[in-house]
Protein backbone atom coordinates (compact mmCIF):
# COMPACT_ATOMS: atom_id res chain seq x y z
CA UNK A 1 0.00 0.00 0.00
CA UNK A 2 1.23 3.40 -0.88
CA UNK A 3 2.06 6.12 1.43
CA UNK A 4 -0.93 8.12 -0.23
CA UNK A 5 -3.43 5.34 0.22
CA UNK A 6 -1.72 4.37 3.58
CA UNK A 7 -2.98 7.67 4.48
CA UNK A 8 -6.40 8.06 3.04
CA UNK A 9 -7.05 4.49 4.89
CA UNK A 10 -5.82 6.04 8.02
CA UNK A 11 -8.23 9.18 7.47
CA UNK A 12 -11.59 6.81 6.78
CA UNK A 13 -10.66 4.96 9.81
CA UNK A 14 -10.57 8.21 12.04
CA UNK A 15 -13.86 8.97 10.24
CA UNK A 16 -15.36 6.31 11.00
CA UNK A 17 -14.53 5.90 14.52
CA UNK A 18 -16.38 9.63 14.96
CA UNK A 19 -18.96 8.46 13.25
CA UNK A 20 -19.38 5.26 15.55
CA UNK A 21 -19.50 7.48 18.83
CA UNK A 22 -21.42 9.67 17.12
CA UNK A 23 -25.51 9.65 18.04
CA UNK A 24 -26.67 8.25 14.66
CA UNK A 25 -23.52 5.70 15.64
CA UNK A 26 -23.55 2.73 18.11
CA UNK A 27 -25.04 2.89 21.33
CA UNK A 28 -22.05 -0.14 22.64
CA UNK A 29 -19.22 2.10 21.08
CA UNK A 30 -20.77 5.88 22.43
CA UNK A 31 -21.15 4.06 26.06
CA UNK A 32 -16.78 3.29 25.86
CA UNK A 33 -14.83 5.24 28.28
CA UNK A 34 -11.24 4.76 28.53
CA UNK A 35 -11.43 2.67 31.39
CA UNK A 36 -14.20 0.47 29.97
CA UNK A 37 -12.26 -0.09 26.97
CA UNK A 38 -8.57 -0.81 28.73
CA UNK A 39 -9.26 -4.86 29.49
CA UNK A 40 -10.33 -4.44 25.49
CA UNK A 41 -6.69 -3.39 24.76
CA UNK A 42 -4.77 -5.64 26.82
CA UNK A 43 -7.10 -8.43 25.17
CA UNK A 44 -6.41 -7.65 21.71
CA UNK A 45 -2.50 -6.89 22.74
CA UNK A 46 -2.25 -10.60 23.91
CA UNK A 47 -3.82 -11.68 20.92
CA UNK A 48 -1.70 -10.02 18.44
CA UNK A 49 1.55 -11.31 20.79
CA UNK A 50 -0.14 -14.94 19.73
CA UNK A 51 -0.17 -14.36 16.07
CA UNK A 52 3.31 -13.15 16.21
CA UNK A 53 3.99 -16.45 18.11
CA UNK A 54 2.60 -18.86 15.28
CA UNK A 55 3.59 -16.45 12.34
CA UNK A 56 0.23 -16.17 11.02
CA UNK A 57 0.19 -13.43 8.55
CA UNK A 58 -3.42 -12.96 8.31
CA UNK A 59 -4.07 -13.39 11.60
CA UNK A 60 -1.21 -10.68 12.16
CA UNK A 61 -2.84 -8.57 10.09
CA UNK A 62 -6.20 -8.28 11.79
CA UNK A 63 -4.96 -8.28 15.29
CA UNK A 64 -3.23 -5.57 14.10
CA UNK A 65 -6.26 -3.67 12.81
CA UNK A 66 -7.93 -4.20 16.07
CA UNK A 67 -5.25 -2.49 18.15
CA UNK A 68 -4.88 0.28 15.51
CA UNK A 69 -8.74 0.98 15.88
CA UNK A 70 -7.95 0.93 19.85
CA UNK A 71 -5.64 3.56 19.91
CA UNK A 72 -7.64 6.04 17.61
CA UNK A 73 -10.82 5.22 19.44
CA UNK A 74 -9.29 6.19 22.99
CA UNK A 75 -7.47 9.14 21.27
CA UNK A 76 -11.28 9.97 19.57
CA UNK A 77 -12.53 9.97 23.60
CA UNK A 78 -9.69 11.97 24.70
CA UNK A 79 -10.65 14.57 21.87
CA UNK A 80 -14.62 14.38 22.96
CA UNK A 81 -13.48 15.70 26.21
CA UNK A 82 -11.37 18.12 25.06
CA UNK A 83 -7.99 16.50 25.94
CA UNK A 84 -6.18 15.85 23.13
CA UNK A 85 -6.93 14.04 19.45
CA UNK A 86 -5.50 11.49 17.12
CA UNK A 87 -3.25 14.31 15.35
CA UNK A 88 -1.82 15.53 18.84
CA UNK A 89 -0.39 11.73 19.30
CA UNK A 90 0.82 11.58 15.85
CA UNK A 91 2.72 14.83 16.19
CA UNK A 92 3.94 13.95 19.86
CA UNK A 93 5.38 10.53 18.39
CA UNK A 94 6.64 12.06 15.55
CA UNK A 95 8.54 14.75 17.82
CA UNK A 96 9.82 11.86 20.11
CA UNK A 97 11.13 9.79 17.55
CA UNK A 98 13.25 12.52 15.77
CA UNK A 99 14.42 13.85 19.35
CA UNK A 100 15.77 10.28 20.31
CA UNK A 101 17.33 9.43 16.67
CA UNK A 102 20.20 12.46 16.59
CA UNK A 103 22.05 9.81 14.62
CA UNK A 104 19.41 9.99 11.59
CA UNK A 105 18.59 13.35 12.43
CA UNK A 106 20.98 15.63 13.57
CA UNK A 107 25.04 14.97 13.91
CA UNK A 108 25.22 12.42 16.84
CA UNK A 109 27.15 9.30 15.43
CA UNK A 110 25.79 5.87 16.58
CA UNK A 111 26.71 2.91 14.60
CA UNK A 112 25.77 0.05 16.39
CA UNK A 113 22.22 -1.11 17.93
CA UNK A 114 23.90 -0.57 21.56
CA UNK A 115 25.45 2.85 20.79
CA UNK A 116 21.76 3.61 19.60
CA UNK A 117 19.73 2.31 22.81
CA UNK A 118 22.50 3.50 25.10
CA UNK A 119 21.59 7.67 23.01
CA UNK A 120 18.02 6.24 23.54
CA UNK A 121 17.97 5.70 27.59
CA UNK A 122 20.19 8.92 28.20
CA UNK A 123 18.01 11.40 26.23
CA UNK A 124 14.89 9.95 27.99
CA UNK A 125 16.29 11.22 31.22
CA UNK A 126 16.67 14.88 30.36
CA UNK A 127 12.63 14.82 28.97
CA UNK A 128 10.12 16.96 31.05
CA UNK A 129 7.80 13.93 30.65
CA UNK A 130 10.63 11.86 33.01
CA UNK A 131 11.79 14.65 35.07
CA UNK A 132 10.28 13.01 38.03
CA UNK A 133 12.83 9.90 37.19
CA UNK A 134 15.89 9.61 39.78
CA UNK A 135 17.28 6.63 37.76
CA UNK A 136 17.82 5.06 34.56
CA UNK A 137 15.77 2.15 35.62
CA UNK A 138 12.52 4.14 36.43
CA UNK A 139 9.38 4.51 34.80
CA UNK A 140 8.67 0.73 33.88
CA UNK A 141 5.02 0.10 34.51
CA UNK A 142 3.64 -1.72 37.43
CA UNK A 143 1.69 -3.88 34.80
CA UNK A 144 4.86 -5.59 33.54
CA UNK A 145 5.37 -9.10 34.21
CA UNK A 146 8.43 -9.94 36.34
CA UNK A 147 9.78 -11.33 32.92
CA UNK A 148 9.24 -8.22 31.25
CA UNK A 149 10.40 -6.11 33.81
CA UNK A 150 13.72 -8.43 34.32
CA UNK A 151 14.41 -8.01 30.61
CA UNK A 152 13.62 -3.98 30.46
CA UNK A 153 15.97 -3.52 33.97
CA UNK A 154 18.87 -5.42 32.21
CA UNK A 155 18.55 -3.71 28.71
CA UNK A 156 18.80 0.08 30.50
CA UNK A 157 21.38 -0.94 32.81
CA UNK A 158 23.38 -2.59 29.63
CA UNK A 159 22.43 1.16 27.96
CA UNK A 160 24.97 2.25 29.60
CA UNK A 161 27.45 -0.64 29.69
CA UNK A 162 26.72 -2.94 32.96
CA UNK A 163 26.50 -5.80 31.14
CA UNK A 164 28.16 -9.05 30.54
CA UNK A 165 31.15 -9.20 27.84
CA UNK A 166 29.51 -12.60 26.33
CA UNK A 167 26.82 -15.53 26.56
CA UNK A 168 29.08 -17.44 27.76
CA UNK A 169 29.99 -15.51 31.16
CA UNK A 170 25.97 -15.39 31.56
CA UNK A 171 26.00 -19.05 31.08
CA UNK A 172 28.47 -18.95 33.89
CA UNK A 173 26.60 -17.08 36.08
CA UNK A 174 23.86 -19.82 35.40
CA UNK A 175 25.64 -22.38 36.31
CA UNK A 176 26.33 -20.37 39.57
CA UNK A 177 23.20 -19.55 40.53
CA UNK A 178 22.21 -23.59 39.61
CA UNK A 179 24.83 -24.60 42.44
CA UNK A 180 23.54 -21.78 44.83
CA UNK A 181 19.63 -23.36 44.31
CA UNK A 182 20.69 -26.71 44.95
CA UNK A 183 22.56 -26.00 48.00
CA UNK A 184 19.78 -24.31 49.68
CA UNK A 185 17.12 -27.58 48.44
CA UNK A 186 17.03 -30.07 51.02
CA UNK A 187 17.47 -27.98 53.97
CA UNK A 188 17.79 -24.02 53.12
CA UNK A 189 14.82 -21.53 54.75
CA UNK A 190 11.63 -21.10 51.86
CA UNK A 191 13.03 -17.02 51.94
CA UNK A 192 16.46 -18.40 50.62
CA UNK A 193 15.00 -20.76 48.19
CA UNK A 194 12.93 -17.51 46.80
CA UNK A 195 16.13 -15.67 46.49
CA UNK A 196 18.33 -18.03 44.42
CA UNK A 197 14.86 -19.36 42.04
CA UNK A 198 14.86 -15.59 41.69
CA UNK A 199 18.21 -15.24 40.92
CA UNK A 200 18.37 -18.18 38.47
CA UNK A 201 15.26 -16.96 36.29
CA UNK A 202 16.79 -13.16 36.49
CA UNK A 203 20.22 -14.97 35.16
CA UNK A 204 18.21 -16.84 32.17
CA UNK A 205 16.46 -13.85 31.27
CA UNK A 206 19.53 -12.70 30.68
CA UNK A 207 20.85 -15.31 28.18
CA UNK A 208 17.76 -14.72 26.51
CA UNK A 209 18.53 -11.64 25.62
CA UNK A 210 22.50 -12.08 25.08
CA UNK A 211 21.12 -14.23 22.58
CA UNK A 212 18.84 -11.34 20.92
CA UNK A 213 15.72 -13.95 22.12
CA UNK A 214 12.94 -12.23 23.80
CA UNK A 215 12.17 -14.85 26.90
CA UNK A 216 8.50 -13.87 27.15
CA UNK A 217 8.21 -14.80 23.73
CA UNK A 218 10.07 -18.16 24.00
CA UNK A 219 8.09 -18.96 26.90
CA UNK A 220 4.90 -18.08 25.21
CA UNK A 221 6.12 -20.67 22.34
CA UNK A 222 7.19 -23.35 25.12
CA UNK A 223 3.58 -23.02 26.54
CA UNK A 224 1.95 -23.85 23.11
CA UNK A 225 4.27 -27.13 22.68
CA UNK A 226 3.21 -27.96 26.22
CA UNK A 227 -0.22 -27.58 25.54
CA UNK A 228 0.20 -29.66 22.24
CA UNK A 229 2.22 -32.36 23.22
CA UNK A 230 0.10 -33.32 26.57
CA UNK A 231 -2.80 -32.95 23.89
CA UNK A 232 -0.74 -36.09 22.49
CA UNK A 233 -0.46 -37.83 25.79
CA UNK A 234 -5.00 -37.25 26.38
CA UNK A 235 -6.06 -38.32 23.05
CA UNK A 236 -3.95 -41.26 23.21
CA UNK A 237 -4.79 -42.51 26.68
CA UNK A 238 -8.52 -41.37 26.09
CA UNK A 239 -10.84 -42.79 28.43
CA UNK A 240 -8.12 -43.48 30.80
CA UNK A 241 -7.32 -42.32 34.46
CA UNK A 242 -4.15 -40.51 33.47
CA UNK A 243 -2.57 -41.23 37.56
CA UNK A 244 -2.86 -44.77 36.40
CA UNK A 245 -1.68 -44.82 33.21
CA UNK A 246 1.37 -43.84 34.95
CA UNK A 247 4.54 -41.54 34.12
CA UNK A 248 6.45 -43.90 32.48
CA UNK A 249 3.95 -44.52 29.55
CA UNK A 250 3.28 -40.76 29.18
CA UNK A 251 6.60 -40.27 28.93
CA UNK A 252 7.02 -42.47 25.58
CA UNK A 253 4.41 -39.91 23.66
CA UNK A 254 5.54 -37.59 25.28
CA UNK A 255 8.91 -38.44 23.18
CA UNK A 256 7.66 -39.28 20.42
CA UNK A 257 5.94 -35.79 19.89
CA UNK A 258 9.09 -34.29 20.31
CA UNK A 259 10.57 -36.29 17.31
CA UNK A 260 7.35 -35.69 15.30
CA UNK A 261 7.95 -31.82 15.79
CA UNK A 262 11.52 -32.27 14.74
CA UNK A 263 13.42 -31.59 17.87
CA UNK A 264 14.70 -35.44 18.48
Amino acid sequence: MGTDRSRDAFAELVALTRHLRSPEGCAWDRAQTVASIRPHLVEEFHELLEALDVADDGRLRDELGDLLFLIVFIARIAEEEERFGVGDVIEGIDAKLRRRHPHVFGDEVASTPDEVRSTWETIKLTEKSHADRKSILDGLPREFSALLTARRLQEKAGAVGFDWESPHDVLDKIEEEVRELRDEIDDGPRERREAELGDLLFAIVNIARSLEIDPEAALRKTNLRFRKRFALIEERFKGQDLREVGLEAMDRVWDEAKKAEGEG
